[in-house]
């Protein structure tokens, strides 16, 4: 039940971002639950290996070359998920910081009611 409560407020997060970023389009509440999916499990299976395939990259940047993966990583997402646009590489990287932020914040509010 826990993970299905997280899968909606990412999904919520998907939402409230792309409603924020007029360079990222979000068609329909559906379209933004699939994101949420397919973005996870992108960042579940394929994050971790492109993370150490960069790690002298991501050493000699301070670890700011985590964004540009993060970036490049949801541009693959619309790609894949018909209906969820980002325009360009750098709607996705503030797609990218702005749903960290919207899913922290989204993330303690519905965990402080537990």
């Amino acid at each position: 039940m826990n993970l299905i409560i997280r899968w909606l407020v990412f999904t919520l997060a998907i939402l409230i971002t792309a409603y924020l970023l007029p360079g990222v389009e979000v068609n329909t509440f559906f379209t933004a639950f699939v994101t949420a999916l397919v973005l996870g499990l992108v960042n579940t299976f394929i994050k971790p290996i492109i993370v150490i395939l960069t790690l002298p990259l991501n050493i000699l940047s301070l670890g700011l070359f985590t964004l540009v993966i993060n970036a490049l990583l949801i541009m693959l997402v619309g790609r894949i998920v018909p209906d969820f646009f980002v325009d360009g590489f750098l709607w996705a990287l503030l797609f990218s910081i702005i749903l960290t932020i919207i899913n922290w914040a989204l993330s303690l509010i519905f965990n402080s009611e537990n």
